[in-house]
């Protein structure tokens, strides 16, 4: 297996891993909730606390890796979320419950930034859309490994044991030490910061260095706000309002989350290729208003077929375009703030966007489901007018100015 290949293998292997850790809590979240005798904002709160840790561990470990290295520090990321989910079995109240799942949100916001930078710095720029969809699968393989390890774990051995098995990705974490090389850019970047380059610098400043710059970090963080927001509202919220619109049963809305969910793996897949040929702009042009037609029209959608059909069709466009963070993100930085840069921002876009089901709830509380899909539709057409204003970098590497990425540059 040549280099290229082993950093996509190492990242879907991180992001399935991370995804299954996150979901963990999801499927055990009834059982904490008995068990603690909490009420249901108490065990929400875990997710919040989650997603902080995510960012904050997105920031320092983004750092740290463009500092001391890509792989060493994604094997730490790996380490961190995996001792996190274990410990989250030894919990014996709430605030143990807290603290073990702010750990494990720690690695996990380390990881993504970290393996979307190798994969970035391995592939050529006409092939680092369809490897960075090839990547962001993974998290829905997490999604379903988790989900097939609750149905076997849960009813027999309970929640605590679910959470044992986060020491499995210490595994992982070791053979990737062994067998994954330090990516050559960063190698290349750092003889060039002994050498006393003013360009390699790698600080969290640099995000927002000059107006331009921040400009563009503002704007990228809206977009993935929206990715997150509009993902986390449609998985939480619409198989209940299928079931009161609808009057769907739990197993039909079931089957729903499935048709759904393959329907966003396909977007992914078919994403990365379209970004690859026609560039990021038209790919993210056309995903975000084909997601806010979709999302809007699907409030309409009658009937058990145009219900399964429609999930399908929201889930390839909504989520599709989660496979082009990766790659989008990364152009717009060199090689010295890029881990920094993407974990960052896609994490500050999970703390955020995560909020999105409560404004969901309270839509659906005070008004209707369709009012509820206009404020999601309302949010893509928001990520595409940002999107707009996004111009090509220029940022220069610390080997030589940074050339136009005419594939993924907007």
């Amino acid at each position: 297996m040549d280099y290229r290949k082993k950093t996509v293998v190492a990242s879907v292997a991180g992001l399935t891993l991370e995804g299954m850790d996150i979901m963990f809590i999801s499927f055990a979240m009834s059982m904490i909730i008995a068990e603690f005798h909490i009420d249901l904002a108490t065990g929400g709160l875990i997710s919040s606390i989650t997603n902080i840790g995510m960012l904050l561990g997105g920031m320092i470990f983004g750092v740290l890796a463009d500092k001391f290295g890509r792989v060493k520090v994604f094997t730490y990321t790996v380490l961190l979320f995996a001792v996190g989910t274990a410990l989250t079995g030894l919990a014996t109240n709430m605030e143990q419950v807290y603290l073990f799942r702010f750990i494990a949100g720690l690695g996990a916001g380390g990881e993504y930034g970290i393996g979307m930078a190798l994969v970035a710095e391995a592939w050529p720029k006409d092939k680092q859309g369809r490897a960075s969809s090839y990547v962001s699968v993974g998290a829905q393989y997490g999604v379903i490994l988790a989900a097939l390890l609750s149905a076997v774990i849960l009813p027999v051995l309970g929640w605590r044991a679910l959470f044992f098995v986060g020491v499995v990705p210490v595994i992982f974490a070791v053979i990737v030490r062994r067998n994954l090389a330090e990516s050559p850019e960063w190698l290349a970047a750092q003889k060039d910061k002994k050498a006393g380059s003013k360009e390699a610098k790698g600080k969290l400043i640099q995000l927002f260095e000059s107006p331009r710059t921040t400009m563009t970090t503002i704007a990228l963080s809206i977009m993935a706000t929206v990715q997150i927001a509009g993902y986390n509202g449609l998985m939480i919220w619409l198989p209940s309002m299928l079931q009161q619109s609808q009057g769907l049963s739990v197993s039909s809305s079931a089957l729903w989350t499935i048709s759904t969910a393959v329907g966003m793996i396909v977007g992914m897949l078919a994403f990365g290729q379209f970004m690859d040929r026609f560039g990021s702009k038209r790919a993210f042009g056309i995903f975000l208003l084909a997601s806010a037609c979709a999302v809007f029209l699907y409030s309409y959608a009658t009937g058990s077929a145009g219900v399964l059909i429609g999930g399908a069709i929201v889930g390839f466009f909504s989520n599709g375009m989660f496979a082009g963070y990766g790659a989008l993100i990364s152009s717009y930085y060199p090689v010295q703030i890029r881990s920094t840069a993407t974990n960052t921002i896609f994490n500050f876009g999970r703390a955020v966007g995560g909020l999105s089901p409560i404004l969901v709830g309270y839509i659906l509380q005070s008004y209707d489901m369709t009012v509820a899909m206009i404020y999601l539709a309302a949010l893509y057409c928001i990520s595409f007018m940002v999107m707009l204003t996004l111009r090509k970098r220029t940022f220069r590497n610390t080997l030589t100015a940074i050339q136009p990425m005419e594939k993924y540059e907007l």
